[in-house]
């Protein structure tokens, strides 16, 4: 926590002069009521110094005189109202209750105070020349603003304490639920226990929520989104996993499985309470440290440093860091899923940017013994040269990395792995437990590795975060998807077993989804297409289907959840593989690129509607968007066809039987968007997105086939300039 500032100097002093009424911004968790007081005090302290700034001798004209007076009532009735909101905090919280009523006591005077030197009412009566104002006490008027800036600052960190004992007070209740839940011994305490854990844990969402919306730190944001999201997941993990447990209390498997959902349970809230108090435990190290990007960027500022200070660096601190960062591409180079062809490059970039800064360090000390204009030349290339190959090593970490997880991720989009898993535990089946337990660790491994890689080329800190909690999710729910199948296998009758073994695989298949998201952030951000305020899809998530529940009066079945979720991945690794045809096309604003990503960027929002996010909420939001893809495939198919006049015969014929393909299925999508609702959601939902789904893999074959039939075109076209320039020096000579 910051320290309040003094009554009349520090940030409060600077303020009244300075640009901005306070000059501080707050993490605070306040009430509704307690901020939209302060939204409303610090426009009016700015007019407040606009007037102490004022010239003496400006005419004070009538229009005047009731400008300062309203706004010196503004501030009053602004400042007693957040008084009133300082009280009632102070009334709940005996501990603090003196020093916030001081401090509200400080506001009110210094409220009444401005109020009264602003009060310009009397001011042309002849009684008034002895009446002090504004204008006659400006000091006065400066002291009031200082106080009052003090004061509200005051007011507004005391009732951040509050907001973060209640948030320590509500994850003390849960722990202490916790303990009572992990003893239990009978399913009618545990479901009267698990009632109450329920409703401590909705509190706890609230309180963490708010918190978490008011964070200016964005690094900060992400973690808490990724604590948040651990405990939402695990609450309904600690329901089967207890069930399971009190099912089968001599089952050693189930009381692993169980003991991992409470560990990280724990661990979750104990990261929440670092969040809010700003305590680090010993020994935590900073993610930016880890990070090949950002050490990229810190080397690279420090060498840019050179053109204006060459003493500024030494060379040993510059060689160490180099150093160290081509230390950190050994997680790359070791790595058994990097390609040879991608290994040897890394390690071949890694070589010239030792010998770059070589060569810097050489043509800088000869800098430091003589001044010419051709040293400065010389340096100012080195410079250019070592940035240019560190340029070169990221753009090769993050294609290693971005072909991993995009491989990665498409291979186990149909989740194999798990499904065997499943059909062993209901069979009873110990030596395919033992097989694809073991698949399924290997799984894990290659996952974790990649989420590793990953963070390295994320770009951003709330990204690195985002790996980070991918990695520890990967890691811990592959063992307990394995403990889980390990009790069904045992148990193969129990349905308890079964239900908590389908629990983590969703945790798991939920989380590959994710990982799809992540890496087309991971890949906006490296191209520079991401805005500083677009929002971070990637940041883990509550576990729902809400809009699949808006769109039918009961909740689809977990069949239905898990067919919609695994449509819907599959297009999302199709738009990506869109996105992939069109970024070859030097033109980008050509007419068949741009439908083209209009198409995948519509094609993605319907992606993240099967995963409950993105912009589509409801039925009708989803039509007018089937509608709009449908249109603009048939936009796609007439450019196509006017493309096609330009080429010979058999290159024609076989675009026209690919534009072929499309048309129809646009006629096909745009029908089903006209079939009435009624109670068959879920089948037009199905229906919809298996043909938008269709309709996108034909659009991935018509870029790929228009991008080899323009080049080939094109080779053409050259080669008969080149014969026609010929002949036609042959016919001069």
């Amino acid at each position: 926590m910051a320290a309040s500032p003094g009554p009349a100097g520090g940030a409060a002093a600077g303020a009244v002069h300075g640009s901005g009424p306070f000059g501080l911004a707050f993490d605070s968790g306040l009430e509704i009521k307690t901020r939209s007081v302060e939204q409303t005090l610090l426009p009016l302290v700015s007019q407040i110094t606009t007037l102490i700034n004022h010239k003496d001798n400006t005419k004070k004209s009538d229009k005047t005189l009731q400008a300062i007076q309203r706004v010196g009532q503004a501030v009053n009735l602004a400042v007693g109202r957040f008084v009133k909101v300082g009280e009632a905090i102070a009334n709940e919280n005996w501990d603090l209750k003196e020093e916030i009523n001081i401090a509200c006591i400080e506001a009110k005077q210094a409220g009444e105070t401005i109020a009264a030197l602003t009060d310009m009412s009397s001011l042309n009566r002849p009684e008034s020349d002895g009446q002090i104002t504004i204008f006659t006490d400006k000091t006065g008027v400066i002291k009031a603003a200082r106080l009052l800036l003090s004061s509200v600052t005051k007011v507004l960190l005391l009732a951040d304490r509050v907001v973060i004992k209640q948030i320590i007070r509500s994850r003390n209740k849960v722990l202490a639920t916790m303990e009572r839940l992990e003893k239990v011994n009978s399913f009618q305490e545990f479901v009267q226990i698990f009632s109450q854990f329920g409703n401590e844990m909705v509190e706890f969402a609230h309180l963490t929520g708010d918190r978490q919306n008011d964070l200016k730190d964005e690094k900060k944001k992400a973690k808490m989104a990724a604590a948040r999201a651990v405990l939402e997941k695990c609450t309904m993990m600690l329901l089967t996993a207890s069930k399971t447990c009190l099912r089968h209390p001599n089952c050693e498997s189930a009381h692993k499985n169980k003991e991992g959902v409470f560990d990280r349970m724990k661990v979750a809230l104990d990261k929440v309470i670092e969040i809010v108090t700003e305590c680090k435990p010993n020994g935590e190290t900073d993610i930016s440290s880890i990070s090949i990007f950002t050490g990229i960027k810190e080397f690279k500022m420090n060498i840019e440093t050179l053109r204006e200070n060459l003493y500024f660096q030494s060379k040993e601190t510059l060689s160490a860091m180099l150093d160290a960062l081509l230390e950190r591409t050994e997680d790359f180079t070791d790595c058994a899923y990097t390609s040879h062809e991608h290994r040897e490059r890394i390690l071949e970039l890694s070589a010239q940017a030792r010998m770059e800064l070589q060569q810097l360090i050489s043509v800088w000390i000869e800098a430091q013994s003589k001044k010419t204009k051709s040293i400065d030349e010389e340096l100012e290339l080195a410079i250019l040269k070592i940035s240019h190959s560190l340029n070169e090593l990221k753009k090769e970490l993050h294609s290693t990395a971005a072909q991993l997880a995009a491989d990665l991720v498409k291979y186990h989009a149909d989740h194999v792995v798990l499904k065997a898993l499943k059909l062993t535990g209901v069979e009873g089946n110990l030596e395919g437990l033992a097989e694809y337990a073991c698949k399924l660790s290997e799984q894990k491994e290659r996952l974790v590795e990649t989420c590793r890689l990953l963070r390295h080329v994320s770009g951003t800190e709330p990204l690195e975060i985002t790996c980070i909690h991918a990695e520890e999710t990967f890691q811990v729910t592959g063992q307990q998807i394995i403990s889980a199948a390990e009790t069904l296998t045992l148990h193969p009758s129990s349905k308890i077993a079964k239900e908590n073994l389908d629990v983590f695989c969703e945790a798991w298949e939920s989380q590959i989804s994710d990982m799809l998201t992540l890496l087309r952030e991971i890949n906006d951000v490296f191209e520079g297409r991401r805005g500083e305020k677009y929002g971070y899809l990637s940041l883990p998530k509550p576990m729902n289907n809400a809009n699949l529940k808006s769109l039918k009066p009961d909740k689809p079945d977990s069949e239905e959840q898990a067919k919609i979720a695994k449509l819907g991945l599959k297009l999302g690794l199709l738009t990506s593989d869109a996105n992939c045809e069109i970024e070859k096309w030097e033109d980008q604003e050509d007419e068949i690129v741009r439908y083209g990503r209009n198409m995948s960027s519509m094609a993605y929002s319907l992606y993240l509607f099967t995963r409950g996010e993105g912009p589509i909420k409801t039925s009708q939001d989803l039509m007018h968007q089937l509608e709009a893809f449908a249109e603009e495939g048939l936009k796609l198919a007439s450019s196509v066809q006017a493309f096609s006049k330009q080429l010979k015969d058999d290159d024609k014929h076989m675009l026209l039987l690919e534009i072929n393909k499309l048309v129809p299925l646009c006629h096909q999508l745009q029908a089903v968007t006209k079939i009435p609702l009624q109670n068959q959601v879920f089948l037009k939902v199905d229906k919809s997105i298996t043909k938008t789904r269709c309709i996108m893999a034909t659009l991935v074959q018509l870029l790929s086939l228009c991008y080899k039939l323009l080049k080939k075109l094109q080779m053409e076209n050259n080669r008969w300039v080149s014969v026609t320039n010929k002949d036609s020096v042959d016919g001069k000579t």
